[in-house]
């Protein structure tokens, strides 16, 4: 949030949210900054963030100014770029977890923000926190992951480096499992151990382990936790509830509701965001939980408002309906907005979503601009990379491979790619 990226359509400021949460008030004073400081878009990122687009030249002091005073920025200026947690949106009211993670995660959050060595952590350096939610973003790897697992008669977290919980066979196994009272120990001396022995080139996890075997990682992390490590076997994860992120799912707290909905390709106008935090106080908790699917939820909700929030909801213009084509659309900002866009992927789209059959068992897909895949944390089922302006080459992912996949069609335009993917999707099993 300090320190503004420019772009070929302005500066770009990104907001971290700890743990994707947001107040009511401080929805209100970014959407009225990015009105005032910007052209008033707001991006909802794959990591619960937000970010405003578009911000004129000389007013990025003021607009930092403004979001500091709101209390959005971090408690020392050399924290900003390490609060990269991410959480469950629906963290302590999921009915399936095991834990309510909320607790560890800000203990984690005010360890990274107060200890100046923890710094040091490239801005990329990121970690999950899973309690076992049914809602739950398992796709994205990490360089530390710890998930909730039954443990005795309490809870403990298996643990792993530079990837995701295994839930199938083909995933990496966890690393060992440590019992809940040595959660936070342990994320701490992994990250110590990782800036001990990773050089300045080795700024990820993943880096790391090309020098260092995880076993030879374990054995060190052994030396430092005693007898806390345990085999952590053949544990898999559960997997998640596909599209628990959009529309009404119970509460584990009776009579209540968490509704969540999708942005439109990622984008929030500030009138929107201003609804939202409407939304929120007149029907939730006054929170607005920004979620890793580049949409938001909103949580505390009496079961017998549903209906009013969804009507409020699709008057803003959001998602809630897993089977509307664009839901299932990851677009990063192509060439109106990234001087390295090769096509205008959101117009691309939007005029591909038209084109697509409904349906919520329909596969993911992915417009990216260029090889970077910005927008995308991990491989889609189906990658549409552009080559140049409305042209692209199509890639569908592979179980065990590498990049984006096979690829199944060249310098292909929308409506060429959506009549090969409906071919494809007619004879194929994904998943998002």
């Amino acid at each position: 949030m300090l320190r503004i990226a420019q772009a070929k359509d302005g500066g770009i400021c990104r907001i971290k949210l700890p743990c994707g949460r947001l107040e009511a008030g401080q929805a209100e004073r970014i959407a009225r900054a990015a009105l005032q400081h910007a052209g008033g878009v707001i991006e909802a990122t794959n990591r619960g963030n937000l970010q405003i687009r578009g911000i004129r030249t000389g007013s990025e002091e003021a607009l930092i100014g403004e979001l500091l005073d709101a209390g959005l920025g971090p408690s020392t200026p050399g924290a900003d770029d390490v609060r990269n947690l991410m959480v469950s949106p629906a963290a302590g009211v999921d009915p399936q977890a095991l834990v309510d993670i909320s607790p560890l995660a800000a203990e984690l959050l005010a360890t990274l923000e107060n200890t100046p060595r923890l710094h040091a952590l490239s801005p990329k350096f990121a970690l999950l926190l899973d309690g076992g939610e049914r809602l739950a973003m398992l796709a994205h790897p990490h360089d530390i992951w710890l998930s909730a697992l039954p443990l005795g008669s309490g809870i403990g977290y298996a643990f792993g480096l530079a990837g995701c919980p295994p839930v199938s066979a083909n995933d990496a196994p966890a690393l060992a499992v440590v019992p809940q009272a040595q959660a936070h120990k342990l994320i701490i001396a992994l990250l110590d151990l990782f800036l001990e022995l990773a050089t300045p080139e080795q700024t990820r996890m993943r880096h790391l382990l090309e020098n260092h075997s995880p076993a030879d990682l374990l054995q060190r992390l052994q030396a430092r936790l005693g007898d806390a490590l345990l085999p952590a076997g053949e544990w898999r994860r559960a997997p998640a509830h596909a599209n628990a992120h959009l529309g009404v799912h119970a509460q584990r707290q009776p009579g209540l509701v968490h509704i969540g909905a999708a942005t439109v390709l990622g984008r929030l106008d500030a009138e929107q965001l201003l609804g939202l935090a409407d939304l929120a106080r007149r029907y939730g908790d006054g929170n607005l939980r920004l979620t890793p699917w580049q949409g938001v939820l909103l949580a505390n909700i009496a079961e017998t408002a549903a209906d009013a929030v969804i009507h409020n909801l699709h008057a803003l213009g959001l998602l809630t309906d897993a089977s509307a084509p664009l839901t299932r659309i990851i677009a990063c900002t192509g060439a109106s907005g990234c001087a390295k866009g090769q096509a205008d992927t959101k117009a691309d789209a939007l005029h591909l979503a038209e084109r697509l059959p409904a349906g919520s068992e329909q596969p993911g897909i992915h417009l990216t601009g260029c090889s970077r895949s910005c927008a995308a944390a991990h491989c889609a089922p189906f990658t549409l990379l552009a080559v140049a302006e409305g042209r692209y080459q199509l890639f569908a992912r592979q179980p065990l491979g590498n990049g984006f996949g096979q690829l199944l069609g060249h310098h292909l335009t929308p409506d060429d790619a959506a009549e090969l993917l409906a071919s494809l999707t007619a004879t194929r099993s994904f998943t998002r």
